[in-house]
């Protein structure tokens, strides 16, 4: 079952809830980060966490220590939900794992993040962004236009990579969950959020889809 939180409604008070068109509940907004329940979107591979606002999603993320076949199976089985959702990239903290690893597949290029950390951005570019933990939402969020990671794979071994465009962005989004940041933080309201069947044609299917 898909759950998608659709609509933004005002109780006399003049206090906003987000409505779950599912089942009728409503969790109260009282800024930001947001506080609410949990939406499991069920996929074949792990269930994505789907919140406005879960805890666990708000909590960062312990270094990888030990690069072992435990490590490569949560990999494996992150691709396999990534790409079944479909999305651009996954963080483990979004599905439920507290540990710095994502992964991210950019123009059929796959790249596995263990422990990533900016080291160098620059520039700074807004375009459309959305996030496989708030399914059927996009917005507009300012990023550095570049960046360079520096991370680990999964067998232990440091790399550094570069991104621009589209990839920047993705890095960016996946290490702003391991720190317990999600991209409606960088908004200045929630309003600025656009239902993905009401979001202008220039917006991309990999933002549509979620990062």
């Amino acid at each position: 079952m898909l759950h998608l939180l659709t609509d933004v409604v005002r109780d006399p008070a003049g206090r906003r809830w987000i409505l779950d068109p599912i089942d009728g509940t409503k969790a109260f907004i009282s800024g930001l980060p947001l506080y609410g329940t949990l939406i499991a979107l069920c996929r074949r591979g792990r269930p994505v966490l789907g919140v406005i606002d879960q805890p666990i999603l708000r909590e960062r993320t312990k270094r990888v220590s030990t690069f072992d076949a435990s490590l490569h199976r949560l990999l494996d089985d992150m691709l396999e939900t990534m790409r079944d959702a479909p999305g651009v990239g996954l963080a483990e903290r979004q599905i439920g794992v507290p540990l710095q690893v994502a992964v991210i597949e950019v123009e059929n290029k796959l790249y596995e993040l263990v422990n990533p950390q900016i080291v160098r951005a620059s520039g700074e570019i807004v375009d459309w962004e959305g996030c496989l933990s708030i399914p059927g939402f996009v917005a507009e969020v300012a990023r550095h236009a570049k960046v360079t990671v520096k991370a680990r794979n999964r067998h232990g071994k440091e790399f550094r990579v570069k991104g621009e465009e589209l990839f920047a962005r993705a890095l960016q989004h996946e290490i702003d969950h391991l720190n317990g940041v999600l991209y409606i933080d960088h908004l200045e309201s929630l309003e600025e959020l656009v239902r993905v069947s009401d979001s202008p044609s220039e917006v991309e299917e990999q933002a549509a889809a979620g990062i």
